[in-house]
């Protein structure tokens, strides 16, 4: 799953588990059952899950480009400077 994949899997909990609740609270209101609420909840849960858990294939339409390993060996990693000037705590008296 890619970032772009996160962020849409994010948004599509959000907005599915409050869908959820509201129309779980309007079943249970109607029908003045909290176990119908509880159970209607409950299948959304279960429904979220299955369609923002696993790594479907509509979540990776914005793959990562990785360097190929002879490619980053031309590449080096950049080195920290030597010369890192700190800033001294002013002592009060």
């Amino acid at each position: 799953m890619d970032w772009e994949g996160q962020k849409l899997a994010e948004q599509l909990m959000q907005i599915m588990l409050l869908s959820f609740a509201v129309i779980a609270f309007g079943a249970g209101y109607i029908m003045a059952s909290f176990q119908t609420m509880i159970l209607t909840y409950a299948g959304g849960v279960v429904l979220t899950t299955l369609v923002t858990l696993p790594n479907w294939p509509f979540f990776n339409h914005h793959p990562l480009k990785w360097l190929d390993p002879s490619e980053a060996e031309k590449h080096p990693k950049p080195q920290p400077s030597v010369n890192v000037t700190a800033k001294k705590k002013s002592i009060k008296k």
